[in-house]
């Protein structure tokens, strides 16, 4: 019986010209945000195990144990240094980018992020046969360069191979993969796979596999057309390359388009940081992304994600159900982003849009390769991107210790709750939509959604921190 939503001669239509794309995409996406997300998850996984494994190597060493606020202080650096890692490689890629534009070749550069991947899971494969927890430091701290150099390209790259009826359907498919790298760090981390005390080192190397797969295949690939036509004028070799990714048929309709934002970057340089914080018609631009990434980081979902055992632990959930609470809130996510990538295919696709934003997450990063020109990209992505890993790195340092404290304390996620506990005559009724970026005041229908979830689900967290 033919799906009502999806009939098979559609479906057929649909992808067939586009074969060549999608294989791209699945290839970028196994080696972009994939890990990115993998490695947000897997962390959580051998927590237990590599905390024993640091005390067990220090007695070894000096013939006595660590305190355990030390133990803590160390694995939360340990997590929170992928965040470090990923706000140098987000540095230094943007800096390649905005200042060696003609020579920037993305797929050239992904393939070095890849061996820098490879090289990360070395450090954690013989990490406990070497009796030494720095290498997982050093390892993490690789994987966070890597990421942040893929992560810049992933969405870069993704939404320049793409013609514009498909962008954001394409955009969107970097959430896809995210959301499934830190559902599949769930899912090999549970215990029965290798999530279990003698196999934890191979689980934080396995992210490696990823790399290989995506070092051997993307050389097959081509540079997207809009790189080919205007950074090195080769309007033979762009065309060559639309072919493969989209199919014959006629895209001179594409080419024009290219053309024509050629035209329009020989009048304006590729912008530096600082110069596009100072230009003023970007200024609006700037304020959303921003207000996007930090209310990201607010909501506490993050948080969920890096200390996972330690949330559902104090939430008086038992031990053992914990990683199976973990991999539910994973699951829902991926169906989520997933869900969002088939409204494309949709009739009515600004309607359902519009629908769903009333009561459910707002824009997401993908937005940048919409607002910002080719040449002010690179820049708006470093920006952003030094924001992202920042707040990684300020919250797998400050939430562990928050959780041990005695003192009263809010998650993060319920900050955005705080104007809410009032009397209801006292609250004024948020706006929604636009307003709610431009004021600033992180009234963000995704991000409060996920805080009162917080709320509901774990009122033993408040509790047992305040003593009531």
């Amino acid at each position: 019986e033919t799906d009502s939503l999806f009939p098979a001669s559609r479906t057929d239509t649909f992808i067939q010209p586009f074969r060549g794309l999608f294989q791209m995409i699945l290839v970028l996406g196994i080696g972009g945000s994939f890990p990115y997300g993998f490695h947000i998850s897997v962390i959580n996984y051998p927590s237990v195990h590599i905390r024993k494994f640091i005390n067990e190597t220090w007695i070894e060493r000096h013939g006595s144990p660590l305190h355990p606020e030390t133990i803590m202080l160390l694995w939360s650096f340990i997590v929170s240094v992928y965040g470090i890692g990923g706000f140098l490689g987000s540095i230094c890629c943007g800096k390649y980018q905005t200042e060696q534009i003609n020579n920037f070749f993305l797929v050239e550069c992904q393939m070095c992020t890849n061996l820098i991947m490879l090289v990360a899971a070395l450090f954690m494969a013989f990490s406990k046969t070497a009796k030494s927890f720095e290498m997982i430091l050093v390892g993490r701290f690789l994987y966070g360069i890597g990421t942040g150099f893929s992560l810049n390209i992933h969405p870069q790259y993704v939404g320049e191979i793409s013609p514009k009826k498909l962008r954001g359907f394409t955009n969107s498919t970097v959430a896809v993969f995210l959301t499934l790298g830190k559902l599949t760090g769930q899912v090999i981390g549970l215990r029965e796979i290798l999530g279990s005390e003698a196999l934890w080192p191979w689980l934080l190397a396995s992210s490696g596999l990823s790399a290989l797969v995506q070092l051997v295949t993307l050389p097959f690939f081509p540079d997207s057309p809009s790189y080919l036509l205007i950074q090195k004028g080769n309007e033979e070799a762009c065309r060559k390359a639309i072919r493969k990714l989209w199919g014959e048929g006629d895209h001179q309709a594409e080419i024009d388009d290219i053309m024509k934002e050629k035209v329009t970057m020989t009048s304006t340089k590729t912008l530096r940081v600082l110069e596009v914080i100072k230009e003023r018609s970007l200024r609006w631009q700037l304020y959303i992304l921003m207000t996007v990434m930090t209310t990201l980081q607010l909501c506490g979902i993050n948080a969920i994600y890096f200390y996972s055992f330690e949330v559902f632990h104090t939430a008086k959930f038992e031990e053992y159900l914990i990683p199976y609470v973990s991999l539910g809130v994973g699951l829902c996510e991926c169906l989520s982003s997933i869900l969002c990538v088939s409204l494309f295919r949709l009739e009515y696709t600004y309607t359902w849009f519009v629908f769903c934003f009333s009561f459910s997450a707002g824009a997401t990063i993908s937005i940048m390769v919409e607002i910002f020109s080719q040449s002010f990209r690179p820049s708006a992505f470093l920006i952003v991107g030094c924001i992202n890993w920042m707040g990684l790195f300020v919250l797998g340092m400050i939430f562990p210790l928050i959780v041990v404290s005695d003192s009263n304390w809010i998650p993060p996620s319920s900050l955005q709750l705080c104007p809410n506990t009032k009397p209801a005559q006292e609250s004024p009724r948020p706006v929604r939509g636009a307003k709610n970026i431009h004021t600033g005041s992180a009234h963000i229908p995704g991000p409060t959604t996920l805080g009162l979830s917080w709320s509901l689900l774990f009122p033993g967290v408040l509790s047992n921190a305040t003593g009531t």
